[in-house]
């Protein structure tokens, strides 16, 4: 297949076709944060089924923040893969995540984290 013809042509427009052990291990990182963001997805959605017995408004804050977690893993997961394969191809470093990301997803853990702890302790 072309190099002309891949998508995204970001990714693919430069640099050269790396050794594909590289490629593969991007795609299954990709893939992890996918996996991810799917667990928090179904979380989110066990939660607003589940009782809970803490409250309507508390279980609505903590499926929206798992669902919302579940979104940004799979943003995330794009960016990533797509930042890493065109430095692959290009010969660079890969680029780390941005401080700011880790730092909400981390933060919107904790807060859910919280939120089950307070829901499941008398």
């Amino acid at each position: 297949m072309s190099t002309r013809t891949r998508w995204p042509a970001r990714v693919y427009a430069e640099g050269e076709e790396p050794d594909y052990r590289f490629s593969l291990a991007n795609e299954r990182t990709f893939l992890a944060w996918l996996r991810t963001g799917l667990a928090l997805i179904a979380a989110g959605v066990a939660v607003d089924f589940v009782d809970l017995d803490v409250g309507d408004f508390t279980t609505r804050v903590l499926s929206l923040v798992l669902l919302g977690l579940g979104a940004l893993s799979a943003v995330f997961a794009w960016v990533r893969w797509s930042g890493g394969e065109r430095a692959i191809r290009l010969h660079q470093p890969l680029p780390a995540m941005g401080v700011g990301a880790a730092v909400v997803v981390a933060a919107l853990l904790v807060v859910a984290g919280v939120l089950v702890a307070a829901a499941v302790l008398p």
